[in-house]
């Protein structure tokens, strides 16, 4: 669903912050709070805010929008050095809350929850807001663009849907493509959601590393007294770090990325590089982990 909307009031609530991208060999030496402070990105919602992580790998930004009783408008950050938010990059939306709405330069439309909406660089005015009492939980991610796409809404119905695992290896997972090259046309930001069924509780196994794209994964549908060990790392020197609901992870192009909670989950996947092609991983069997 879009269309033109009344004139809409916006206000400018945006919280930043930024990483630096390490080097495998450093990570080796990082203790737990080290690597939590460099990879973890938690509290991704905040009432009536805008909350963004600007990355050095791929220049990627993972953000949380939360709009309550206030329309928020995305605004560029001092890292960018551009007028807008949108004029060198491209943006990916997925809201996990209630039904909301995303305006884009005049043109409204109606996110319902698993829903994605892809914005192309060059657009001015990006502004998410509630819809009576929901609460609305938009998930972004933000990567360069060298080109322009048309901003295009993908519902639950236009989703690639994947399933995938067993569940003697307790991975049942249904795998939702979103922003993907098959569904839209994108410079190189690719996003997906993938759920576990009940009683499966390990992602992205046998685990894969790509030296051509880094990726964030964010967690969320995870009960408040459960938590998923997300492992990282290179394939023969692999670490942990332990998530809560609604956190994220960035994931190096060095690094893999897997995880097993205490309970099923769902989880988004966004990443960004060289290519747009989906299966360009290197696996690693389970049993050569170390």
């Amino acid at each position: 669903m879009c269309n033109r909307l009344h004139k809409l009031k916006s206000y400018k609530m945006t919280n930043h912050n930024f990483r630096y991208a390490s080097h495998p060999i450093d990570a080796q030496k990082y203790s737990t709070n080290e690597l939590r402070e460099h990879f973890l990105i938690d509290n991704l919602f905040e009432k009536n805010t805008i909350k963004l992580t600007y990355s050095m790998y791929d220049r990627f930004i993972v953000g949380g929008v939360m709009p309550t009783s206030k329309a928020l408008k995305l605004e560029t950050i001092p890292y960018l050095k551009s007028k807008h938010f949108l004029d060198r990059r491209e943006l990916g939306i997925v809201n996990i809350g209630d039904t909301g709405r995303v305006t884009v330069d005049g043109i409204t439309y109606e996110i319902k929850r698993k829903e994605a909406l892809y914005v192309g660089k060059g657009n001015k005015d990006v502004i998410f807001e509630n819809i009576d009492d929901n609460q609305p939980l938009f998930y972004i991610n933000s990567a360069p663009a060298h080109n322009g796409f048309p901003t295009k809404k993908i519902g639950t119905e236009d989703a690639e849907v994947i399933l995938l695992g067993e569940s003697k290896l307790a991975n049942k997972r249904v795998l939702n493509k979103l922003i993907v090259n098959s569904i839209v046309e994108t410079c190189q930001l690719q996003m997906g959601l993938t759920e576990l069924l009940p009683g499966n509780v390990w992602n992205t196994m046998p685990s894969h590393t790509h030296n051509r794209r880094m990726e964030t994964y964010f967690y969320f549908d995870l009960e408040e007294s459960q938590a998923v060990a997300h492992f990282m790392g290179e394939t023969d020197n692999t670490r942990h770090i332990f998530i809560k609901n609604n956190q994220a992870v960035l994931s190096p192009e060095w690094s893999i990325h897997s995880g097993s909670g205490t309970s099923n989950y769902s989880f988004i996947w966004g990443m960004a590089g060289e290519n747009l092609d989906y299966g360009d991983m290197d696996i690693c069997p389970s049993n050569e982990l170390k």
